[in-house]
């Protein structure tokens, strides 16, 4: 089974990603969905695997991708901040996006409340925020994803 973390909406606030990355090591891999503020330098440092980042809107000085494309453990990934995507308002046209892009895992930030679901047989991943949570009772959340063999996936939202 490997094992990867996502999260979002950091705002340079570090301490509840440090916490996390305690909590649930050993990792495969790390997917940041934006807005960390200048800190991707440090996360990338702590991590002991890759780190897949994408810029948020709160990004400004960020040389990185505002999108990412890519296959990991037999799945095609569409990573985006969802700023673009209007997720404040539905989800359809970022999973409509994610599916013309081949994607069958569509993972976005921006609105800081969580989301994991299956829809329309697309998995549509929204971690929340470690740091500024917006969803009833605010508490810091992220989503362990998991993968085994098979590229069966498992998935829980967390919370701090």
């Amino acid at each position: 089974m490997r094992k990867y973390l996502i999260v979002s909406d950091t705002h340079g606030r570090d301490d509840n990603f440090y916490d996390v990355l305690d909590i649930e090591e050993p990792l495969n891999g790390i997917i940041h969905c934006g807005d960390f503020e200048g800190s991707e330098g440090k996360y990338a440092l702590a991590a002991n695997c890759p780190v897949y980042f994408v810029a948020g809107n709160n990004d400004f000085f960020s040389n990185l991708s505002r999108e990412l494309e890519f296959k990991l453990d037999g799945h095609t990934f569409f990573v985006t901040h969802g700023h673009n995507y209007m997720v404040s308002m539905d989800l359809e046209y970022i999973r409509s996006e994610g599916i013309s892009r081949g994607a069958d895992i569509i993972c976005f930030g921006h609105t800081h409340k969580p989301v994991a679901k299956i829809i329309g047989g697309v998995y549509v991943f929204n971690p929340g925020s470690l740091s500024y949570p917006r969803q009833e009772g605010r508490r810091p959340s992220y989503i362990v994803l998991s993968v085994d063999d098979n590229h069966e996936i498992e998935y829980e939202i967390k919370y701090l």
